[in-house]
């Protein structure tokens, strides 16, 4: 939304409201010029403790006279929060009970997914009257400073990567969607490496540290474990570098899109996880999808592994991104489901 934004009111003071986890991403962007923290604890496994007091986060908004404010993330606390803040212009979604606090509202019921993410969030911004051209598509800007560089030179040299041509596996989702099976993405890591010559460093959050040794003993250990803590910067930096990024429906894999590097993604088919929604935003990709019922409940006491997910094989995974990786190298777009 921001390059949008920039690109309708290129005289405006523009900031953004976010939690500290993710708030690195926008550090360094040249589209905003206040980032304004919205809690005091970066951790994201408990989103409401460290928030900062309403009162106090009030005050704040109300010292910078914003004109208007676009609320993308619909909750209550931040409709309240801008109605109480006096920002005359306030847009967000009209079908909440608390849409009245709105005073222009989109009528769009995103869990229909029938567009995606970034689409609605655009949609949003008409209502500031920024209309922006057909061909407009958006840009995700990540600046990713020289010492995140350097730090992942030096993970990738203890690594025993160095120059090798490498692809990244982040097998988790953070549980916010069902996964494909860390074994396969196991026996992947090892036809990767030994057919395509790709080292494959595996990656994902200290909760995760499980699925990610499991993936290293499926891939007979020629799947390396990245151990380092990254910052989300040198995540990006180590991303950036690599040739292919694969995952399942997980943040990490849209900061690979930002980056640039083709992405194969993995989503489970149920509506309100679609890949049409929460896909990768991008021509260089390829997503697969069960071809099982939308309303299949067989996997509905697992929130992560799945059977349905699990119908997606190894060797469709691997053709489509030594295709990817080909298509690529050769410059030509892609863009396959």
């Amino acid at each position: 939304m921001l390059p949008a934004l920039r690109s309708c009111f290129p005289d405006a003071h523009i900031a953004m409201l976010l939690r500290r986890y993710t708030g690195e991403v926008l550090e360094g962007n040249p589209y905003v010029d206040e980032l304004i923290w919205y809690d005091r604890n970066s951790n994201p496994a408990q989103p409401s403790h460290g928030l900062i007091p309403f009162n106090e986060m009030c005050t704040v908004l109300r010292e910078r006279k914003f004109d208007a404010a676009v609320v993308v993330y619909p909750r209550f606390r931040l409709a309240w929060l801008m109605f109480r803040a006096g920002i005359p212009l306030r847009i967000g979604t009209g079908y909440r009970l608390y849409s009245f606090l709105f005073n222009r509202r989109v009528y769009e019921h995103r869990k229909d997914a029938k567009r995606h993410e970034v689409e609605y969030n655009l949609n949003l911004l008409r209502e500031l009257n920024c209309t922006l051209p057909n061909d407009f598509r958006p840009e995700f800007v990540v600046d990713v400073p020289a010492h995140a560089e350097e730090k992942v030179r030096q993970v990738l040299q203890a690594a025993g990567v160095a120059d090798a041509p490498f692809a990244v596996i982040h097998p988790g989702s953070g549980g916010s969607a069902r996964e494909w099976p860390t074994g396969n993405f196991g026996v992947l890591a090892s036809r990767l490496n030994s057919e395509l010559g790709l080292r494959v460093i595996v990656t994902g959050t200290k909760g995760e540290a499980g699925k990610i040794a499991e993936v290293v003993q499926a891939s007979e250990g020629q799947a390396i474990a990245l151990e380092e803590s990254l910052s989300i910067k040198e995540f990006a930096a180590l991303i950036r570098s690599a040739k292919i990024f694969l995952s399942n429906s997980t943040g990490p894999l849209h900061l690979a899109v930002a980056m640039g590097t083709p992405v194969i993604g993995l989503f489970p088919q149920h509506t309100a996880m679609s890949a049409r929604r929460w896909g990768p935003y991008t021509e260089k990709k390829i997503v697969f999808v069960p071809d099982r019922p939308l309303d299949c409940n067989v996997c509905i006491e697992n929130q992560t592994a799945c059977e349905c997910m699990a119908t997606i094989t190894v060797d469709q995974v691997f053709a489509s991104a030594m295709s990817l990786l080909n298509r690529t190298r050769q410059g030509g777009a892609v863009h396959a489901d």
